[in-house]
Formats: C-alpha cells, structure tokens, sequence
C-alpha cells in the first residue's frame, strides 16, 4: 500500500478515525491487513489461556502490572508513504508546507492503524509507543512510516482510561515513568506531536564574505530553526488542548534532514498529554539506590 502526498499543508488536531459515537471505525477500512487481523484474533485477551505479546522490558511490565495494567498484545501500524517534492526559494527561509503535510498525514495514518489494533483487542490504552520514520529502496522520495506499542488494558474497569474521543490512550514514556504518572494521580490522553518541514535560506555571498574569520551570529540562521521549532512546538500544544490536557509531558525536540540535502529539514516535537485523576496528588520521596552494575 503506498500513500501519496496530497501536498495540502494542512495538519489535524487529533485526527484519528472514529465514528459519530466515537467509536473506532472498521479496521480493514482503515487499512490494518487481514493478516494483522487474525494475528489479534488468535491472542483472545481473557480468554482462559490466552497469551499477551510486549516489547516491553522485564522491568516495564512489572511496573505496568503494578500501575494496575495488564498487557494484551503487540500493536503496530504502517504506512508507506511517497513524500512529493517542494522547492524553496533559494535566499529565502520558509516552511514547505506541502512536506509538512505529508510528514504529518504519514505518521497519522500509523498511528490511526496501531490505534485500531488496540482497539480490537479492547485496549484502554497503548503504552511504551515507538515512532520511526525509515527510507526504503523502492525509491529515493518513499519511507515506511511506523509506530509500535503494547496495549494494555485496566484492571480497575470502574475508571474510563480512553481520552475525550473514545480511543485508547498513547504514551510514549516508559515503564517507570508510566508508573510514576499513574501512582501520582495522573493518566495520559494520547500521544500528541507536531511537525514542521523547513527551508533554510543559503546565505549571500557579500554576508559569507563580511563574517569571514569573525565570532558573529548568522540572524538568517538563527530565525529559521528558531521559527522551525516554535510551528513544531505550537502543533504540537494545539493537539493538546485538543484533548483537554492538563500538560504535556516527555516533550522531545528533533530535527531529520531525511532525503532533502543540509538546507531542508523537518523539525518534530512529540509528547504525551496528560490529565488529572484526582485533586490530591501523592507525590513519592526521592529514595538513595546503590546500583549493582557493573
């Protein structure tokens, strides 16, 4: 399956498959294969004997058990996706929206599939999610775009764990920091992330030549990664309020220059949004551990 770029420029707040009750739509319709869908159906999660798969660590599931979670099986989502071709001008910086778009749709639309594969197990949320963006041979301008968790569901069902669309939540943090966000009093809405594709402006040969051998800051330079990040950062808080988040925590910042060449690069910042459970949070007292490591 190969999805081409539209070349809108636009980017969804949030903007998974569900239908008017909220509710995932149909897996195969959204592009999650029939094999996945027998591989889901064969882990029957409660069933008597069932088995759950994770990519989650000796240590991280312990911990996510202890948070009161039981994994219920390996999600993932794909999608290939042909990222069409933008030229910037070449003195000048400016986001090519058209690239940020595409960068965008691609990682929704695994993020959507890995989200339906929670969602048929009867997932309340998806932790330790990975996304990767990885170039492939079929040709120069196609990567595969992926993302991959363990879906876990509560023990407790009197809590509804689902964000405010009814989706399973995302979570990027680990084990132990998911642990510790629960025991504080604290639950995750969903993955939220933004992204910017941006076109660094080459400098002139006049300001080349006038800032040879000097300590001198180069202001082009400097306002386009700076503008870069802040699109990035303020997509990135817009699919928060989406979700009527609290905060956002584990926020990352980073920068590909994928494909492109050194004057075009997509700037991305992803995180996990968060609410609060309850009005009192317990916050546990820093302990002195000795490590055994060698």
């Amino acid at each position: 399956m190969t999805e081409r770029s539209e070349g809108t420029g636009k980017h969804s707040t949030v903007g998974h498959e569900a239908d008017e009750g909220g509710h995932m739509t149909d897996p195969i319709s959204q592009g999650v294969p029939a094999d996945a869908m027998a591989r889901l159906a064969e882990l029957r999660p409660g069933a008597p004997g069932s088995l759950f798969t994770s990519d989650l660590s000796v240590n991280e599931f312990l911990l996510v058990r202890e948070a009161g979670f039981r994994p219920l099986g390996l999600v993932l989502g794909s999608s290939i996706y042909h990222v069409g071709i933008q030229v910037g001008r070449w003195s000048k910086n400016m986001e090519l929206d058209q690239l940020s778009g595409a960068m965008y749709h691609a990682r929704e639309l695994a993020m959507t599939r890995m989200e339906a594969e929670a969602d048929q197990l009867g997932a309340d949320g998806i932790v330790g999610v990975r996304l990767r963006v990885e170039f492939r041979d079929f040709g120069s301008d196609i990567a595969e775009f992926i993302a991959i968790g363990t879906a876990v569901k509560a023990d407790d069902t009197s809590q509804n764990w689902r964000n405010n669309k009814n989706q399973p939540f995302t979570s990027d943090l680990n084990g132990q920091d998911f642990w510790t966000l629960i025991q504080a009093g604290y639950a995750p809405l969903g993955m939220v992330m933004g992204t910017c594709v941006y076109h660094v402006a080459h400098r002139r040969l006049g300001s080349v030549l006038g800032s040879m051998g000097q300590n001198v800051e180069i202001p082009e330079f400097t306002q386009a990664l700076y503008d870069a990040r802040e699109l990035a950062m303020s997509r990135m808080q817009a699919e928060g309020q989406a979700l009527h988040a609290e905060g956002v925590v584990g926020v990352y910042l980073d920068q590909f220059h994928h494909q492109w060449g050194g004057h075009t690069m997509e700037f991305f910042a992803i995180g996990t949004a968060v609410r609060p459970l309850r009005a009192d949070h317990v916050i546990a007292k820093p302990q002195m551990v000795l490590g055994l490591d060698r």
